[in-house]
């Protein structure tokens, strides 16, 4: 029987691409948590842990309230670009960085509140900027864990279901995911689609385990 492989290099798009853009915003949002004190820190802290504690579905609701054709956002690209932002791969990817984004900030930030401040607080004094802070101190010192968090995101992009049904769909050979497939070949009888996907996807999975804790370990060891 033939398989298709189409979801499986989606999905493989769509969690690289959401890694991506969870590491730029997150090590963003991580360093602002870790380093500055503001009204309403651990309410925006909550915030951002949001979509690792709601059920898929509500997440994909309010995805859909936000970025479907009625929603600001929705109507802005649609605006934009002539066609909808749901129902497509680029949809895939907005759930799949909610999913991923929570847990890099999270392990980002405590990486980064664990760099010894006596080493910031001399390339303070030598007049570094917290631009350069960043880059040259913080940074290295945190990319263990941060890199570790990093390959643990993607795992979690890869894997992603529920918000992404409700807000790309189940479209063959333009947004259907591994995951989708997988439920639809269950749903239709195809095990052996069903058998080679969740194999596929189980030893991609345990990959990246595995290179997060070696990370980890080396971060200890070190």
């Amino acid at each position: 029987m033939h398989i298709d492989w189409f979801p499986l290099w989606l999905s493989l798009e769509v969690a690289t691409a959401a890694t991506l853009i969870s590491v730029v915003l997150g090590l963003s949002l991580a360093w602002l948590l870790a380093n500055r004190d503001f009204p309403g820190k651990d309410l925006l802290d909550a915030v951002f842990m949001l979509p690792l504690a709601l059920p898929p579905t509500v997440l994909g609701y309010y995805l859909l309230v936000v970025i479907g054709r009625t929603g600001c956002i929705g109507r802005v690209w649609e605006a934009v670009t002539g066609s909808p932002l749901v129902f497509t791969w680029r949809a895939a990817v907005i759930a799949s960085t909610l999913h991923a984004i929570p847990l890099l900030i999270k392990s980002s930030r405590a990486a980064l509140e664990s760099v010894d401040l006596a080493c910031e607080r001399a390339a303070r004094s030598l007049g570094a900027s917290e631009w350069r802070l960043f880059w040259r101190i913080s940074l290295p010192l945190a990319r263990r864990p941060i890199a570790a968090a990093t390959v643990l995101a993607f795992a979690r992009s890869l894997g992603d279901f529920g918000a992404t049904l409700m807000i790309a769909g189940d479209i063959p050979h333009r947004t259907q995911t591994a995951a989708i497939a997988i439920f639809d070949a269950v749903e239709s009888g195809n095990t052996l689609t069903a058998r080679v996907l969740v194999l596929v996807i189980s030893a991609l999975t345990a990959t990246v385990v595995l290179v997060a804790n070696r990370l980890e370990k080396r971060r200890v060891a070190h």
